[in-house]
């Protein structure tokens, strides 16, 4: 067993949270009509994608019955349905559709984390939960080569930036702001880009499009294409 995979085991044994832990479960035991049939994950969910990936996508949290009941980020909701389809457009994915942890899909050269591990009450975690999940988020991110880290959301960027700060790297006061395109060099070497989350309420009022995210994922390609 990697010590990637050794982490995914303790993410999702993690009940740290009671708040979150008494949310995600009593969502796994109530579900959704759509989904009575299935078996709900409940649990913490793992970071997804190529352990080898030079691309890692810091997302906010699972969705209550999307990741909390698929067990894999960004799957079973539209939320994935957006993102996946963008990735297998720009070439990170073997598909363009996340239904399910067994339905073939492969991220190639990226990896998706979280700055929260568990489906939160209105998708909306509490600073000290996000403080308790943050050791998951900088024991992944260090496990990864990535050469680009992609931000979905003020959120996202800000547990990046914060990571970061964690390692030693030092930034201006304030902090660099979250911008939709925002692009930041880092100081070894790797670059943090920002991009609006791919939440339905972004792509749904067309504050995110698809031209858009592509145009992010262009700039990637073109970052990971530049590396020394």
């Amino acid at each position: 067993m990697t010590k990637l995979e050794k982490l995914h085991q303790e993410i999702a044994g993690c009940r740290s949270c009671p708040r979150l832990v008494e949310w995600r479960e009593e969502v796994a035991r109530v579900k959704r009509r759509a989904y009575r049939e299935w078996t709900y994950w409940g649990r913490p969910v793992p970071g997804f994608g190529d352990a080898r990936a030079r691309l890692v996508i810091v997302g906010l949290a699972p969705a209550a019955h999307g990741a909390n009941r698929t067990g894999r980020m960004f799957t079973g909701d539209r939320s994935g349905d957006f993102l996946f389809a963008g990735l297998h457009r720009a070439g990170f994915a073997n598909q363009g559709t996340s239904e399910h942890r067994e339905d073939g899909l492969a991220l190639k050269d990226a990896f998706i984390v979280a700055a929260a591990r568990c489906a939160p009450p209105d998708n909306k975690p509490l600073p000290e939960e996000l403080a308790r999940c943050a050791p998951f988020l900088d024991r992944e991110m260090a496990l990864l080569p990535a050469r680009v880290l992609l931000a979905l959301g003020a959120i996202g960027w800000n547990a990046a930036l914060a990571s970061l700060e964690r390692t030693g790297m030092k930034f201006a006061s304030p902090r660099p702001a979250f911008g939709h395109g925002a692009e930041l060099a880092l100081q070894d070497g790797r670059i943090l880009l920002g991009c609006y989350h791919v939440s339905q309420q972004n792509t749904q009022t067309g504050r995110l499009t698809p031209a858009m995210f592509d145009a992010v994922m262009a700039r990637v390609r073109a970052l990971i294409a530049a590396e020394p």
